[in-house]
């Protein structure tokens, strides 16, 4: 189920089919206790009836009315969907034929296309080194094509920079009942901890780290410059150098672990996703687990 160059609208037929499943793993799975009801939301006030409780009493209301009204309360059925796609300069790295950013943006055609089928408002936010795109969750097939054309169009970006923790930030003023969440990622950035774990605290959020292999090791080149992709920083560096390898290897590694502790401490459901995986399996095993995959 490799990605290529068609565009997702084009493909939205195929992945309709092969986001089936997922749908009903988002009603089925770990997540289905947010699906059925979020808890008790404040719906409006009537008159006091007799045998009321008497705890329910809107005593603003009842102070200007001059007679009782009481609080009415509804239960929430509804699960509202969000997703946060990374397409800075670094997701654009690919060592086989897929970049991050085109697993990610599979990954993210398959979470729409599934909301749209469980009848989920689905809203969106996309960057790179700034926000080019945002909609707050709505429901229907209008609001899918939207974002799969929105997707597609962030591959024309210029990319520099990141702005993870601004996305995040501002993809939480947006939403006003709590919602799922994915937040799909190389979290190849600064400053996004707290504004994720901000986020985590009032919605259930998923965070999808997108690795390609370069990530772990680079290949042999000899010693040439490398640009930061965010900061545009110039270094040179030995990449036939054995030390070298294992320090970028184990920066790797560590950056990773702080990722993960993070997640695990904020109650964040962490997923790894490589340029190699297939999202389709990674979903399915996070709405399966709704633990760190």
């Amino acid at each position: 189920m490799a990605i290529n160059e068609e565009s997702l609208v084009k493909k939205a037929s195929y992945l309709r089919i092969t986001a089936r499943n997922l749908a009903d793993g988002m009603k089925s799975g770990s997540f289905r206790s947010l699906y059925k009801g979020q808890g008790i939301e404040f719906s409006g006030v009537r008159e006091y009836i007799r045998g009321d409780d008497i705890r329910t009493i809107d005593w603003n209301v009842t102070a200007r009315m001059h007679h009782p009204f009481v609080k009415v309360f509804e239960e929430e059925r509804e699960l509202q969907i969000f997703i946060i796609v990374d397409n800075s300069l670094s997701m654009q790295v690919g060592s086989g034929k897929r970049t991050k950013y085109d697993v990610a943006a599979e990954t993210a055609a398959l979470v729409t296309i599934a909301s749209e089928m469980n009848n989920c408002p689905l809203g969106a936010v996309f960057f790179d080194g700034e926000v080019h795109f945002s909609t707050s969750p709505r429901l229907g097939r209008e609001q899918t094509m939207l974002i799969l054309s929105h997707l597609d169009k962030m591959k024309e970006k210029e990319h520099n920079g990141s702005v993870l923790g601004s996305a995040i930030t501002g993809a939480g003023k947006m939403l006003k009942k709590r919602s799922l969440v994915f937040v799909i990622s190389d979290f190849r950035s600064a400053d996004w901890e707290k504004p994720l774990t901000s986020l985590a605290h009032k919605n259930d959020v998923v965070a999808i780290r997108v690795i390609d292999k370069m990530d772990e090791q680079l290949p042999n080149v000899g010693t040439t410059y490398f640009t930061d992709c965010e900061t545009s920083q110039m270094l040179k560096l030995p990449t036939g150098s054995p030390k070298f390898q294992k320090e970028w290897k184990n920066h790797y590694e560590a950056s990773v672990h702080k990722w993960q502790d993070i997640c695990v401490k904020h109650g964040i459901c962490s997923a790894i996703l490589k340029t190699t995986d297939e999202p389709l399996q990674i979903l399915s095993q996070i709405f399966a687990k709704g633990s760190a995959v």
